[in-house]
């Protein structure tokens, strides 16, 4: 663990797009929780909250969280998502000018979108400092499929380096994403950004009791497989679906797979996604359900089980009582999950790429002292014969064994205490350096180019097809 130095209670204001439940979120929450223990005055603001899908720490007002801008499009005729969700949060920022709490802070911490902080670095005090959490570059998460839309990126993707490049401090949340943020910023080649794992929770391993009870009665001590994701396309979660229809054919009893997971109705990705997963599952022959909400009666026939947007009591529990946690992102930049998981002593196997590599240890056989789970290539084959071999040792206590290496390796590693003070060493050392100046001579340059390429895409957004 770092050093835990002697620290003077600030006033840190988060900055975050849109708090519902992710991974993204997850970190902000637990950073901002961490911070406010070691007695900062902390509060979230965001441009959207909704108090019926958030995390419990906001939904039980023990966490701030102060919403602007949410009565703005966050796109048009599901285009433009990234101009909306700039222009969103640079509504936030001109609501914090315009109240005048943009001068009561000593630090901003801003992640996801670095668009607003020339405005966070010109109207704060002298001596507030700002912080960015790059969670991955934004101009690598979006497709480029057409000519027009290579075009549309050029100014969001010179703007975004720019403005990360003018914050006092830059963090990233592993050596993986590290990587990539020298890969694709060149002209930042001589910053050198800190890394901060995302955390959980290390004081709180107990599971709800009366969620405990609904999962163990619930599946009536069966053993089940279990996925925790986003229903998004990028996290891959029909590899699951395939490993387990394959693995099912050789494991005895009733295998079943819980597939779990942040759900927000309002993006069309999420609804998509769900029916194509169903879709999988029925041609597969395999017999699913959904359930939204609490815990009901299940099919005795189902094989394949959706939960969307659960709380995260439930969550926990079946982190718990889950044989194997099935982590099937293919480029994870991070993934807290794993972490969870290990933090309740369940098993992971996960892609053999990116932030994974940096949470699990790889169980070859040899190493069952410090094996956490297992990694492997997206090959749902290479997945069952994993989960069968799985399945075949647990009578040699070999979960067990990686439950506990993981749990050993989530507390020491990536506990919310290791975090805040990781957080606090960061911020204090861009106190200690003058503050950047927002000014870049290319800016002038291109602004008459940023102006005319957003009054062309509005342009073609009412008067034309995209």
């Amino acid at each position: 663990m770092s050093s835990q130095p002697e620290h003077k209670p600030r006033r840190i204001a988060f900055i975050h797009p849109d708090l519902g439940i992710g991974g993204a979120e997850r970190l902000v929450v637990d950073a901002a929780i961490g911070l406010q223990n070691l007695g900062n005055d902390v509060i979230i603001y965001t441009s959207h909250c909704d108090y019926t899908h958030c995390f419990d720490e906001i939904n039980s007002g023990k966490l701030k969280v102060v919403v602007y801008g949410d009565w703005l499009p966050t796109n048009i005729y599901k285009r433009f998502h990234i101009l909306f969700a700039i222009l969103r949060q640079l509504w936030l920022t001109i609501m914090l000018i315009i109240t005048g709490t943009i001068n009561q802070f000593d630090f901003f911490i801003v992640d996801q979108l670095s668009f607003c902080i020339p405005l966070l670095n010109l109207f704060s005090e002298p001596n507030t400092r700002i912080l960015f959490y790059c969670h991955f570059p934004d101009q690598l998460l979006t497709k480029r499929l057409s000519l027009f839309k290579k075009i549309y990126r050029v100014p969001f993707d010179f703007i975004e380096e720019w403005t990360t490049g003018i914050s006092d401090q830059i963090v990233v949340n592993s050596n993986f994403t590290k990587k990539i943020f020298h890969d694709t910023f060149k002209n930042l080649s001589n910053v050198e950004p800190g890394v901060i794992y995302p955390c959980v929770d290390t004081e709180s391993t107990e599971s709800n009791p009366e969620s405990n009870k609904e999962v163990i009665e619930f599946f009536k001590n069966s053993k089940y497989f279990l996925s925790i994701n986003r229903f998004e396309r990028s996290k891959n979660i029909e590899l699951a679906i395939k490993a387990f229809a394959k693995s099912k054919k050789i494991l005895p009893g009733k295998p079943r797979l819980v597939i779990a997971g942040g759900y927000d109705a309002r993006v069309t990705e999420n609804v998509e996604y769900l029916k194509e997963l169903t879709k999988i599952c029925d041609d597969l022959k395999l017999t699913n359900f959904t359930i939204r909400g609490k815990l009901i009666i299940m099919p005795p026939s189902t094989d394949v089980l959706f939960l969307p947007s659960i709380k995260t009591s439930l969550k926990n529990s079946l982190l718990q009582n889950a044989e194997l946690l099935l982590y099937t992102p293919t480029r994870e930049h991070f993934g807290i999950v794993p972490v969870e998981s290990m933090l309740h002593k369940t098993p992971v196997l996960a892609i053999n790429f990116g932030g994974p590599l940096e949470t699990i240890i790889d169980f070859d056989g040899n190493n069952r002292n410090e094996a956490t789970g297992f990694v492997a290539p997206n090959d749902y084959e290479k997945w069952a014969k994993i989960m069968i071999k799985y399945n075949n040792e647990t009578k040699s206590d070999i979960k067990q064994k990686l439950g506990e290496n993981g749990y050993n390796r989530a507390i020491e590693k990536f506990s919310r205490t290791e975090t805040s003070h990781e957080f606090v060493n960061n911020l204090e050392h861009a106190l200690r350096h003058p503050k950047r100046q927002f000014i870049h001579p290319r800016v002038f340059t291109l602004m008459p180019i940023v102006i005319m390429t957003i009054s062309y895409i509005i342009y073609r957004a009412f008067f034309s097809n995209f």
